[in-house]
């Protein structure tokens, strides 16, 4: 799969039914850009056949989580460049992510650092926006 925001490659992944809630839209699989960190919720992601149940995250970052924490870091982070919109959604997905046994903070530290990740947004401010939602 191939982001449609830098045509980069793209981890596509199952969304578990406890975590639909928290996309724009509710849907079973969504993938997220290896580059620009961009999600894709929905049909593009179901119709690929490399979706996948255990997904492959370390190819965005070593910090990150797999299972279902890496499932929901993936979309909070995907939904971190609208923080206005679903600052509720980022929340919950973080304390999750952190319930699980992985620093979020932590995560998007080692991001922002990241020589060949470069995101839709500022991943040094919106880390700041994050640990204020989580123990702010």
């Amino acid at each position: 799969m191939t982001c449609p925001e830098c045509g980069s490659e793209q981890v596509a992944f199952r969304v578990p039914a406890d975590l639909r809630e928290y996309l724009p839209e509710e849907t079973e699989s969504a993938a997220i850009c290896t580059v620009c960190l961009a999600l894709d919720p929905g049909e593009s992601a179901v119709e690929d056949s490399a979706t996948e149940d255990s997904p492959d995250f370390g190819r965005l970052s070593d910090a990150f989580p797999g299972g279902d924490a890496g499932v929901a870091m993936a979309l909070a982070v995907g939904l971190l460049d609208s923080l206005a919109l679903y600052r509720s959604e980022i929340a919950a997905l973080l304390e999750r992510v952190e319930r699980a046994g992985t620093d979020p903070l932590l995560v998007l530290d080692r991001l922002a650092t990241d020589p060949e990740l470069e995101p839709q947004f500022d991943v040094d401010r919106r880390r700041t926006q994050a640990e204020q939602l989580l123990y702010g």
